[in-house]
């Protein structure tokens, strides 16, 4: 085990047991069998230390995500993608809360990478035709309410208690941003015109076509400004 990756571990080891999770720079090097210099030459300050905790106990999470291989039915990954966020956020509370904790000065790389999965996903049903708003805007809806289940299950677990709550919010927010199953009641007309133009583009970002760039061009202007509407009630 490298230097790093011992430092690290520590660390995550320190954070797990500490009662008011926080830990100092002190402990993780006498934990880890290094000098202080050593630590702030790799990771430059505590903040640093953390966000680098953060990336290290997720880039396992997102390890499987990205060896995982695209089933034929792209709104059973988005399903999965959910409740696999859920529990890791379960089983690693230290470092969820970590991840998405306001203190830090920059976002960590894992939670950008963890919403551009995200993203792929949805790009994957946009071009099924099975989503009803663009991609950008469903990966925005999705990530913040699974992030909130999420820490509201680890952070209140005496107060959010009901096993089904996940799957309760999960599937209510889907509905909103999902198209019906085959065989389910037909959207509006709105709703209609709003999923065909998210399609188009999306096949449109993916496929070669005999228009040229500028017109390619243009046609994404006008599908994404169709695809930016919200249908009317």
């Amino acid at each position: 085990m490298d230097t790093r990756t011992r430092i690290l571990e520590a660390a995550e080891e320190l954070l797990d047991s500490s009662p008011d999770r926080d830990i100092s720079t002190r402990a993780v090097c006498a934990a880890a069998g290094v000098g202080a210099p050593v630590l702030y030459r790799l990771f430059g300050d505590k903040n640093g230390l953390l966000s680098a905790v953060v990336d290290y106990g997720f880039d396992r999470y997102l390890a499987t995500k990205r060896e995982a291989q695209p089933s034929t039915d792209p709104v059973a990954d988005l399903r999965d993608g959910w409740d696999t966020h859920v529990a890791f956020a379960r089983a690693h509370p230290t470092v969820y809360r970590m991840m998405y904790s306001p203190s830090f000065e920059a976002v960590p790389d894992a939670a950008k990478e963890a919403l551009l999965i995200l993203r792929q996903v949805l790009e994957r049903c946009a071009e099924a035709g099975r989503l009803r708003v663009d991609p950008e805007t469903a990966a925005q809806v999705i990530m913040s309410a699974n992030v909130g289940v999420a820490l509201s299950i680890v952070t209140q677990p005496e107060t959010y208690t009901d096993p089904s709550l996940s799957t309760l919010v999960r599937d209510a927010v889907h509905r909103q941003l999902l198209t019906p199953e085959p065989g389910d009641a037909s959207p509006s007309a709105d709703t209609s015109l709003l999923t065909a133009a998210v399609q188009l583009a999306a096949l449109l970002r993916t496929r070669r076509t005999a228009l040229s760039e500028a017109e390619s061009a243009l046609m994404l202007q006008w599908l994404d400004t169709l695809a930016t509407e919200r249908p009317t009630r």
